[in-house]
């Protein structure tokens, strides 16, 4: 069991919806995994704000956003910063996982958020991209 804490950034217009994902993937979304800080925000700009801080363990967009959506989001962090966090972004129909590919995004939750497969996919994106230091 891990102690360390990790940082997860959650990007929506809405608090309703930022709410959802930080209440479905909870604070300790697995056993080997430490806890979860979240850090919300409600615009682009303070998503950059924080992404370029540094400290970021994992971003999770969503895809629904106004006025830019997540997808877009993704795409433009994955092909500017060099050290991009893992995203995961937030849709509304699984006929949308296409557009997330599209995204570069490193892995896709659909609305109405099931908690148990938003906790297993943050955990499996988390895992894959922790420092070889870090590894179980």
């Amino acid at each position: 069991m891990s102690t360390e804490t990790l940082t997860i950034l959650v990007f929506s217009h809405r608090p309703e919806v930022r709410e959802a994902i930080i209440t479905a993937v909870g604070r300790r979304p697995a056993a080997d995994l430490g806890r979860v800080r979240y850090v919300e925000a409600a615009t682009i700009a303070e998503v950059l704000g924080v992404v370029d801080a540094g400290g970021v363990d994992l971003a999770i967009l969503d895809g629904e956003a106004q006025p830019t959506g997540g997808m877009g989001l993704s795409r433009q962090l994955k092909n500017e910063l060099a050290d991009c966090p893992p995203i995961v972004v937030a849709v509304r129909r699984a006929d949308d996982r296409w557009l997330a590919t599209w995204s570069q995004a490193d892995a896709v939750i659909v609305h109405p958020l099931d908690p148990l497969a938003a906790a297993e996919t943050v955990a499996e994106v988390l895992r894959s991209h922790r420092s070889p230091a870090l590894r179980g």
